[in-house]
């Protein structure tokens, strides 16, 4: 009989349920490939050791060891490298697998952890930007740039965050299939944040229109409060 880790959830990826004044406005996961190749690195572990078995040759050939000895040596390479790549997909694919990102009309939401599930909880009117990384094989990152006092744990979050943004994380949507989208709604979604606090009215007055936003176009927010909740 299966078992669903997350079935306390009353809806797939949020903790709780949403209050009528709000709406859910898209939800994604990674594709666990990308995620493999992107954050774990899989195609560059593989081009090392292949690195590895092209030198072990050169070498041998060199030093005039025997045909047997370097072949033994590089099967043993060989398996090195897909014990390698195999713990790391498993470990791309658990936390593609887990991990549920989600965009409402108050907040966005990122909910990961393999072992411990955890949902971040990101205010709209909290997050100072965002940008849209699209990739040949068309899937895309989404990152979100916090204020400056806001600090979240690199650790904890990863591999939920922007690629070099170290002192400084970003969360972000990573590996999504349909990034454009989700950036679609998401630019409408903090366009209709600004504009209701610009007109000081109770959230939700304004009705978010999804295709009515450019995905890679960035949101920069004026003077405002900031903080960002873990919940």
């Amino acid at each position: 009989m299966s078992h669903d880790d997350f079935a306390f959830e009353p809806i797939p990826g949020l903790p709780a349920e949403l209050p009528r004044s709000e709406s859910l406005l898209w939800q994604g996961s990674p594709d666990w490939k990308s995620l493999a190749i992107r954050a774990y690195h899989v195609r560059k572990i593989a081009v090392y050791f292949l690195a590895l078995v092209l030198w072990r040759i050169g070498d041998g050939l060199y030093e005039g060891h025997e045909a047997s000895a370097i072949a033994v040596s590089c099967l043993f390479l060989a398996a090195l490298c897909l014990l390698a790549i195999g713990v790391l997909s498993l470990l791309a694919y658990l936390n593609a697998r887990s991990a549920v990102y989600s965009i409402t009309s108050r907040r966005v939401l990122l909910r990961h952890g393999v072992a411990v599930p955890m949902t971040m909880n990101l205010p709209l009117k909290f997050i100072d930007c965002a940008a849209l990384k699209t990739f040949s094989n068309g899937t895309g990152d989404i990152a979100l740039k916090l204020p400056k006092e806001q600090r979240i744990s690199y650790l904890i979050t990863w591999p939920h965050l922007r690629p070099g943004r170290v002192t400084r994380p970003e969360p972000s949507f990573r590996a999504l299939r349909d990034a454009r989208t989700a950036a679609q709604v998401l630019s409408a979604a903090l366009t209709a944040q600004i504009a209701t606090d610009s007109a000081g009215v109770p959230p939700n007055t304004y009705q978010v229109n999804p295709g009515a936003a450019k995905p890679s176009t960035p949101h920069s927010p004026s003077a405002r409060p900031r903080s960002a909740e873990a919940a």
